[in-house]
C-alpha cells in the first residue's frame, strides 16, 4: 500500500520542531486522561443514574410460599466458570415436613450441608422464629449453565423432603445428629470456645446404649493356679 507523499517526504529533523519547554510530560497527560475519564463516570451517575428510577420495585419479604434463597455471582458481564453456579439457603422450619421425626431425619440425611445458624454470605437475617430448626445450604456448580444447577438443586432439596415424609423408614429416630462439622468450624475459627468447651461434642456418652451388644453373665469361677 503506497504511503501518501507527505509521509514519504517526512524528514523527522526538519519537520519535527525543537522541544522548547512547552509541554507537560507523558507522565502529566497520563494524569489528565485519567481526570477526563472520572469526569465521565461522574457526569453518567449525575445524568444517567437517575433514569433507573423507573426500575425500582419494592421490597417484598419471602413467605412460607418461598423459602429458598438463592445466591449467585457476576463479574459484570464477563465469563467466568463461577458465574454458573447456585447456592440455596431454606430453613428447615418452612419445607413441608410432617413432624419432629421427619426434621430431625432430614438433619441427618444432608448431614454437613445443615447447620443451626445461617451461612454468613447467604444474606439470611438470624432469626429465632424461623430458625429454630437450623438451616440447609446446597450448592452446585457441575453444569455449564445456572438453570440447570438450580433445577439440580431443587430436585436435591424435593427428594430430601420426600425421604424425610416417609412414614415407613423408621430407624432415623435412634440417631443422634451429628455436629463434627459445626465444632471443627468453631475449632477452626481459633477465638478460644473449643478450649473452655463452649460446644458440645460427640464422644461415648452419646453413643446409644441400645446398640451395646449384650454380654452372657459368667457364672463359672476360674480354678486357682495353685491348684
Amino acid at each position: 500500500m503506497p504511503l501518501p507523499r507527505d509521509l514519504v517526504d517526512f524528514d523527522i529533523e526538519q519537520d519535527f520542531p525543537e522541544f522548547s519547554g512547552n509541554d507537560i510530560p507523558s507522565g502529566a497527560h497520563i494524569a489528565l486522561h485519567q481526570q477526563r475519564q472520572l469526569a465521565y463516570y461522574m457526569r453518567l451517575i449525575e445524568n444517567e443514574m437517575p433514569k433507573f428510577v423507573v426500575f425500582r420495585k419494592p421490597f417484598v419479604p419471602p413467605t412460607a410460599g418461598t423459602p429458598l434463597v438463592i445466591r449467585s455471582v457476576d463479574y459484570a458481564g464477563e465469563e467466568h466458570p463461577l458465574t454458573a453456579k447456585r447456592s440455596v439457603v431454606v430453613p428447615v422450619a418452612q419445607l413441608p415436613l410432617r413432624d419432629d421425626l421427619a426434621i430431625h431425619k432430614i438433619k441427618l440425611l444432608t448431614g454437613a450441608r445443615w447447620t443451626p445458624d445461617p451461612p454468613k454470605n447467604a444474606g439470611v437475617p438470624l432469626d429465632s422464629e424461623q430458625g429454630r430448626h437450623g438451616y440447609i445450604s446446597i450448592a452446585c456448580e457441575d453444569f455449564p449453565q445456572p438453570a440447570m444447577n438450580l433445577k439440580w438443586i431443587s430436585d436435591t432439596i424435593d427428594g430430601l423432603i420426600s425421604t424425610a415424609n416417609d412414614e415407613k423408614s423408621t430407624r432415623y429416630q435412634d440417631l443422634p445428629v451429628d455436629t463434627r462439622h459445626i465444632d471443627a468450624k468453631v475449632k477452626k475459627a481459633k477465638k478460644g470456645y473449643h478450649a473452655r468447651r463452649r460446644t458440645t461434642r460427640p464422644s461415648l456418652k452419646d453413643f446409644p446404649k441400645e446398640w451395646l451388644p449384650q454380654l452372657p453373665l459368667q457364672t463359672d469361677v476360674m480354678p486357682s493356679v495353685h491348684q
